[in-house]
């Protein structure tokens, strides 16, 4: 069975249409919803980029990989589903990006090129198309052999792609070259297509760019009165706080719409190229994204804080093996760190006990698991803005361990801890909005103690579960490359 894996980079789990939402546009992943499974209340684990990618590519909480910005190193020590997938027979292979910065203890030489870049490629990976950062330089050669004249600088490149045929775009390029791998490939196969949109700079590509009417935009969230500090620093902040505009805004969001309904339409290419090659119902398809956007709820744009605009994201899977399943919705909380234990019981191997995650695959024969979770979690880390203005003493300075929120959100509540001893409590029952505040001390006291419960449950686990007794007994940890002595 081949294997594809499609995330889509800051998209708001609320923009589908299947979500009846009342503008956005997405025919295409309509359609894979219809002959699938969509996870209604799937949840990110981190923003930014790379800690929201480390967890799902891990498996693993933020609190044990410890990816906690761009740029963090990936502990050269964890698995993940690229080197899972080759120990499954494939060769995995990556359209895109994965921005994994490489374990510094890993490298030879103080000038080693993976030093100077956190937008590495996750060990275990070939990489067909490297799209990262400079290497977008391969797109922007392409438009100039196509006769267009385009900056060398890929943010300013795409700033522009309204004013080329949507053909050209960054989306189109790595969906061609895809195309192009599978009509090559032997059977079965693996691949990761990693898309940078719905990502800034705002600005959608051709005709999406015009598909919606800026006049036509939803009202965004206004920010409550009583507002945590952290949530008044970001309000400040010029990489995250809202155009106050209205125009601006509204401008905005047209684009963002735009940028979802042309990854939509590439992503409806690749169903259709799929079912040309007679493979539509030989693959097994995952699509998620790594985090959301504020969109310019609670005044932000971008990802990042407590809310659950940057968190709450698109999760739609096809196994073509168990069709009763398919059109099916979950209403149960899933996470990103599903996939890898997910994709471990697709290609028929174990999954790893540094999972955190739980196997989605009842879900997709259309069952109900033994147990599941009662809540959503992420965390989001900030120690980043302090790392460089140093200096800091070590072991006596801490103040980057106070840069953290953790968030538990389950039916009724959501429970936000800071790791400076602060915390935020919101009714979601009387307020979906996150604009009321719990004061009742008993329920903010159980919703403190399942938080606490839940990391508590989650700590680190790979040798726990084994005792070095009568030549080890319980859960061995796993070799990888060679059976279990």
């Amino acid at each position: 069975m081949n294997i594809l894996l499609i995330t889509l980079d800051q998209f708001r789990g609320d923009c589908l249409s299947a979500a009846h939402h009342p503008v956005v546009r997405t025919p295409n992943l309509d359609r894979l919803a219809a002959c699938g499974v969509r996870f209604a209340r799937h949840y990110s684990q981190a923003s930014p980029c790379s800690p929201g990618r480390a967890c799902l590519y891990t498996g693993t909480y933020l609190l044990n990989n410890r990816v906690v910005a761009n740029g963090t190193p990936l502990d050269a020590r964890f698995d993940n589903i690229a080197l899972a997938a080759r120990r499954a027979g494939y060769v995995p292979t990556l359209f895109g990006y994965t921005d994994q910065s490489v374990d510094p203890r890993t490298v030879e030489r103080d000038d080693d090129p993976r030093l100077f870049n956190y937008e590495g490629v996750l060990p275990g990976f070939a990489a067909e198309l490297d799209l990262i950062g400079t290497r977008q330089s391969q797109w922007i050669e392409w438009l100039r052999e196509k006769g267009h004249t385009v900056s060398s600088d890929a943010d300013t490149a795409m700033k522009s792609e309204s004013e080329r045929p949507a053909e050209l775009s960054l989306s189109a390029f790595l969906t061609d070259r895809l195309v192009e791998w599978i009509e090559r490939q032997p059977k079965p196969w693996f691949a990761h297509a990693s898309y940078f949109r719905p990502h800034p700079p705002y600005a959608a590509a051709g005709e999406f760019a015009r598909m919606y009417d800026p006049l036509q935009m939803p009202p965004s969230i206004a920010p409550a009165a009583n507002r945590h500090r952290h949530h008044e620093a970001l309000l400040g902040s010029e990489a995250m706080g809202a155009p106050r505009d209205g125009d601006a805004m509204h401008a905005l969001k047209a684009q963002y719409f735009g940028m979802i309904s042309e990854v939509d339409h590439q992503l409806g290419r690749i169903w259709d190229s799929l079912k040309r090659l007679a493979q539509w119902d030989d693959t097994w398809i995952f699509v998620t994204a790594d985090h959301g956007e504020q969109l310019g709820d609670h005044g932000l744009i971008q990802k990042g804080g407590f809310f659950e605009q940057s968190y709450h994201v698109p999760a739609i899977a096809r196994d073509p093996r168990h069709a009763r399943a398919h059109g099916s919705r979950v209403e149960r909380f899933t996470e990103n760190i599903d996939l890898f234990p997910t994709l471990c019981d697709a290609m028929n191997i174990p999954v790893p006990a540094q999972c955190d995650g739980f196997p989605l695959t009842h879900f997709l024969r259309g069952e109900q698991p033994p147990h599941w979770r009662r809540a959503a979690h992420w965390e989001f880390d900030w120690r980043f803005v302090f790392i460089p203005r140093g200096p800091h003493t070590w072991p006596w300075d801490r103040r980057l361990e106070e840069q953290h929120l953790a968030v538990l959100r389950d039916e009724r509540s959501a429970y936000v801890q800071f790791g400076d001893g602060s915390f935020c409590c919101f009714d979601l029952e009387r307020d979906p909005t996150w604009r009321t505040k719990i004061s009742e001390p008993a329920r903010i006291l159980d919703l403190a103690q399942d938080m606490l419960a839940w990391r508590m449950q989650h700590s680190e686990r790979t040798l726990t579960g084994m005792l070095v007794e009568e030549g080890g007994i319980g859960r061995w940890p796993e070799v990888h490359g060679r059976e279990r002595p």
